[in-house]
Formats: C-alpha cells, sequence, structure tokens
C-alpha cells in the first residue's frame, strides 16, 4: 500500500518553513496572482523562488495553485504569468479551470497538473476525463463520502492519484463556489477575493437578518418550521480515522489552512505526520493526545465532514459557535547552547518567569514544563518577555532544537 502524502498549506516563507520542520511531504502556495486566497500574504516571484529552493534542499515538493476562474480579460496576465515560472521548478500546478490547463500545457509542458477541488471532481468519469487532458492528480470533492472516494478509486487509472482534505475549514458552499461574498461585499470568492460572510456574525429580528459591522444592510430572512439556515460550517477533522483513509487509496493527504498562523501549520502538520507514521510502522494504535493537538489551534467545532455521512443532511456540517481560539504561541526557538543550557528564542506572545508552558518539537506532542531563566538579548536577567518578537534567551530542562515552539498551557 503506497503511503500519502502529507501536504500543508505555505501561506508564507515563515508558515511554509514550519510546515517542512514539522513533517509535510509538500506544500501548496500561491503566487501574487490567480490563486484561490488572494487575502494570504503569497509569494512575490522572488519569494517564489527562495520557497522552491528551500524545500527541494529538504525533499519537499511544493504545488503552485493557480486555481481562480479568470474571465477574458485576465488571459494575457495569466499568459505573462505562467511564461514567468518557466524558471521556477514548481512541481505541479493546481488548477480548476479548463482554459487555464490547456494554457499551463501549452506554456509549462512539463510541469504537472492537479485538478483542484474547486472543480468539483464527483465521480471516476470526471477524474478520467481529467486525466485524459493531462492531468496527474484530482483533488476530490468535499462532499463525497469514503465509500464514494473509494468507488472512485477502484474505477481509475492506478497511476492518476487523488488528493482529500482531512483537515481544516469547510465551505458552506458547493466546493468553495460561493456567490454570497460577492453580493454582499463585490469580493469575488472564485477570483481568490472571499471575505467569508459566513463567518460573520449575524443578528435576527422581525423577520430579517443584520451583521454586527453593517447594520444598514438589512436581509430578509424566512423562518420554516421554527428554524433558520445557518452559513458557517464546521471545521473538519479526521485524526480518527487514518487507517480507514490510507485504505481507501488516498495518495494525498491535504490540510487547509494557508490564511491560517505558522502555529497552525506546525501543529496540524505534526499531528498528522505522528499519526501517519504509527499507521506504517505496524503497531499503530489511536492516540487520544493527537485530538489534544488539534484542538489547540485555532478552529471551529471538528467534525469527519461528508466521510462517514449517508447524505448531505446526515453530515451536520453546520456550526452553532464561532472559533475556538488556540492556545497562545509564546516563542520559537533559534537557537540552543548545548554547555549552558540556552535557547535563543524569538517572542510571539509574553510570558513571564515560573508561568506554566509547553513544549512542541517535530514527531512529538507537547510537553510540560516552566517557564526558568530569562535573558535579554544582552543577558541581563529579566521577569518577563513583553515586546513583540524581542529576542531572549531561556534556559532550559533539556535540549530543544532549532524551530521548537513554546506555547501556552
Amino acid at each position: 500500500m503506497k503511503r500519502p502524502e502529507i501536504l500543508s498549506p505555505a501561506g508564507n516563507l515563515e508558515k511554509m518553513r514550519a510546515a517542512i520542520l514539522y513533517g509535510a511531504d509538500a506544500v501548496y502556495l500561491a503566487g501574487e496572482v490567480f490563486g484561490m486566497r488572494a487575502a494570504a500574504d503569497n509569494f512575490t516571484s522572488e519569494e517564489l523562488v527562495e520557497a522552491v529552493a528551500y524545500a527541494h534542499e529538504r525533499g519537499v515538493r511544493v504545488y503552485l495553485t493557480v486555481n481562480t476562474m479568470p474571465r477574458e480579460n485576465e488571459y494575457p496576465l495569466l499568459e505573462k504569468y505562467l511564461e514567468s515560472l518557466r524558471e521556477i521548478p514548481v512541481d505541479a500546478l493546481i488548477i480548476a479551470d479548463l482554459g487555464v490547463l490547456m494554457l499551463a500545457r501549452k506554456i509549462l509542458p512539463e510541469v504537472e497538473i492537479h485538478i483542484s477541488t474547486q472543480a468539483c471532481s464527483v465521480s471516476s468519469a470526471d477524474c478520467r476525463a481529467w486525466h485524459s487532458l493531462g492531468a496527474k492528480r484530482v483533488v476530490l470533492s468535499r462532499e463525497l463520502s469514503l465509500e464514494e472516494i473509494k468507488e472512485i478509486r477502484r474505477n481509475i487509472p492506478e497511476e492518476l492519484e487523488i488528493e482529500c482534505f482531512v483537515h481544516g475549514s469547510m465551505c458552506v458552499s458547493y466546493s468553495g463556489r460561493c456567490l454570497l461574498s460577492n453580493h454582499l461585499v463585490s469580493r469575488d470568492a472564485n477570483r481568490g477575493m472571499c471575505a467569508q460572510p459566513c463567518r460573520w456574525n449575524y443578528t435576527a429580528r422581525a423577520y430579517e437578518i443584520t451583521e454586527e459591522k453593517r447594520p444598514e444592510c438589512s436581509m430578509p430572512i424566512e423562518e420554516i418550521g421554527g428554524e433558520t439556515f445557518i452559513m458557517s460550517s464546521r471545521d473538519t477533522c479526521t485524526i480518527e480515522h487514518i487507517p480507514e483513509l490510507v485504505e481507501a487509496g488516498i495518495n494525498s493527504f491535504k490540510i487547509e489552512g494557508r490564511m491560517k498562523s505558522a502555529y497552525y501549520t506546525a501543529v496540524v502538520t505534526n499531528t498528522y505526520r505522528m499519526a501517519l507514521d504509527s499507521y506504517f510502522s505496524g503497531e499503530y494504535e489511536y492516540d487520544e493526545r493527537w485530538y489534544r493537538e488539534l484542538e489547540s489551534v485555532n478552529h471551529r467545532e471538528y467534525n469527519t465532514g461528508y466521510y462517514f455521512a449517508d447524505s448531505h443532511t446526515d453530515a451536520n456540517i453546520s456550526s452553532t459557535t464561532g472559533y475556538i481560539r488556540e492556545k497562545a504561541y509564546l516563542a520559537v526557538v533559534q537557537s540552543y547552547n548545548s554547555e549552558t543550557g540556552l535557547a535563543l528564542m524569538t517572542q510571539r506572545n509574553k510570558m513571564k518567569k515560573g508561568d506554566s508552558i509547553e513544549l512542541l518539537t517535530p514527531g512529538r506532542v507537547g510537553e510540560p514544563l516552566s517557564v526558568g531563566e530569562l535573558f535579554d538579548a544582552d543577558m541581563s536577567p529579566i521577569e518577563a518577555t513583553p515586546h513583540p518578537y524581542m529576542p531572549f534567551y531561556m534556559r532550559m530542562p533539556f535540549a530543544v532544537r532549532e524551530g521548537d515552539i513554546i506555547r501556552a498551557v
């Protein structure tokens, strides 16, 4: 059985480095145009060159999203953009639009084509059609059950890969094809500019609904059977089902979250890495601490999406709460001196001597400890780390490594 890759989000260089350090086999990212997350930091041409070199030096693949649906007047810019990639050895382009695919194959014939989830592929016939047009991989629609995924795998060529989202935000619309953002604030979700109005805080009264920051824009609502419809969806979490996902023949476990923090990227990648490695060790046993790790990141209520639902109604993806905030990301280790036991760190949030904290390191769950002696950059003793991104030293009771994370308990 082939080992699936863990595919992690890379919203910027910092997040990409976190993903790679904590176990990603591949990362997906976007340039400054034609990606479905225009609000993410994304990568300039110079940063993309640096990112690809950094990843390839560590044996990690890079997939570039070109998955918007360009309009007629955008094709000249798209052609120039694709031509600019000739000197940047990305491993694949993630594409949703047939016209983009044809142009990419013409300009970059040697680059793999992965079909985006935006293409809503839900059948083996659909997958085979994309394969006949040159696709190496299809990212299946999130609305499929695991049984449907197994059936698709059985009915497509072995060399055609399938990729599935295993963790992260879901869209209340069908595979992200939503018009709500465009309707309310003229930001087209299908061109990478979603304002996420499904996450806004709405108040209903007197048969109309208003959003807390836009009271002048009221919308009529209708109550049916004593209920109104909730737009915000839960987050997918499949950490308890790694064996079933592997055995379904999924080639790539995709983690959503290019707009999430580097801490989120590190924790989620690390957790799925541990679970997948455990499965292929031949001694797999589900570890409840994995789920607790995933509860430490910024998320909405978790469920398993459509994977184990008999119907879309049974999936119960609607969320009744807002975000559950992540544990505070306090610092990241820059270096460690084994002779002195001092670790040089960069501050991310304030902490003080004696605080209870946890250390996160690749391949392990968080380990509890207390904040020991603290020193500023000049080695003067300090009681706390109040300044954003300040360098400081902390005495550690054990060895740590570059990239290890200090977080609140």
